[in-house]
């Protein structure tokens, strides 16, 4: 009998979507090596300045800190190197077209490790957004807050 695992490792990229404005998602997996899923499961991964680019058909994920494991030896990994993502061909296709097309980008979002303990992270097609935008964002963001202050009071 297999128990599920219990994981509440959830890192987002707080910056994405004040940033961008995120047209597509995508879930990939992540190879890692050695000691770095270890470090993911402690919580000590950031995705701040994070992008991904397609390299010979494959994708990559650039400028990922995950820290050094603490009971790790010399075999212990690189902070900051670049890490493979697996996707679907087609998924592959569909991010490279994007990619190539002037004005989008392609960066992860949150990374999370799903009910078989495996590491995953969300990638995303995004189109960067302009200073008046950014500023609509948080007045959208201020106006729900406030409404929903108000019925907070009310009930």
């Amino acid at each position: 009998m297999k128990e599920k695992l219990q994981s509440n490792v959830q890192i987002k990229n707080k910056r994405a979507t004040f940033d961008y404005e995120l047209l597509d998602t995508f879930v990939a997996g992540i190879v890692l090596t050695g000691t770095e899923i270890k470090s993911i499961r402690q919580g000590k991964v950031s995705l701040a300045d994070t992008y991904c680019i397609v390299d010979k058909g494959e994708l990559w994920v650039r400028n990922m800190y995950i820290a050094e494991y603490f009971y790790g030896t010399y075999n212990n990994h690189q902070t900051r190197r670049d890490r493979k993502l697996l996707l679907t061909g087609r998924e592959l296709k569909k991010i490279d077209s994007a990619a190539r097309n002037s004005g989008l980008t392609v960066i992860p979002t949150r990374l999370f490790i799903n009910e078989k303990g495996l590491a995953k992270i969300v990638v995303a097609i995004a189109k960067g957004k302009k200073e008046y935008d950014k500023r609509e964002s948080i007045r959208s963001r201020d106006d729900k807050r406030e409404i929903n202050r108000a019925f907070k009071r009310q009930a």
